[in-house]
């Protein structure tokens, strides 16, 4: 396949970690094959093994001008809501069933994410928490397939959050939230006074 990169004048940056070798590991260099074709580094996201980059990278290819947008990307990997509305009513909102195996291979780096400790991880456990595991598995996915197109699409590297600034921003955000309900009914909130030990 074409090379996006030369990775000589480019080089990768280091792997997020050194995991024992395995029985089907590959025997050649596959993580800087992925990097050589796609011009990205997809292992540098969290989930995503080097044997899950080359399977999407065989599926879904490096030229994301197919797709005019992100959401039409996750669409088309069938890892949104699928509304079915009748009279103005919503009945159903479950994805649609697929066969594409990169929506699998999605799934299961959405999967993998269930112990990670980083801002991806943080994500998928509280979005199983609301939504069951099933659900949550699925959001993550879709949120791996946005991070994966951005990057395919503009060339950009992944840089992680990391789960304490993740989990800030989404107190932060809760009460933001709660402060403007409040004011809606007429309140304010005031922080209690910390406990001193």
């Amino acid at each position: 396949m074409e090379s996006r990169i030369d990775p000589v004048q480019q080089p990768m940056k280091a792997a997020r970690s050194r995991k024992k070798k395995t029985r089907n590991q590959p025997a050649y260099d596959c993580r800087g094959e992925a990097y050589r074709i796609s011009g990205v580094d997809l292992t540098q996201i969290d989930g995503i093994s080097e044997s899950a980059a080359l399977t999407l990278i065989a599926e879904v290819g490096v030229d994301m001008s197919r797709w005019e947008t992100e959401k039409h990307f996750v669409s088309w990997l069938t890892l949104c809501p699928n509304n079915k509305v009748s009279g103005g009513k919503i009945l159903q909102r479950s994805t649609r069933k697929s066969v594409s195996r990169a929506r699998d291979t999605f799934r299961l780096c959405g999967q993998s994410l269930l112990g990670s400790s980083s801002a991806l991880g943080a994500y998928c456990r509280r979005m199983c928490g609301r939504l069951g595991q099933p659900k949550g598995i699925t959001a993550a996915a879709h949120k791996l397939a946005l991070v994966v197109y951005r990057m395919l699409k503009f060339g950009r590297d992944y840089v992680e959050m990391g789960q304490e600034q993740y989990e800030q921003k989404y107190k932060d955000r809760v009460l933001k939230q709660l402060a403007r309900r409040a004011k809606g009914f007429g309140f304010q909130l005031i922080p209690s006074p910390q406990e001193v030990p």
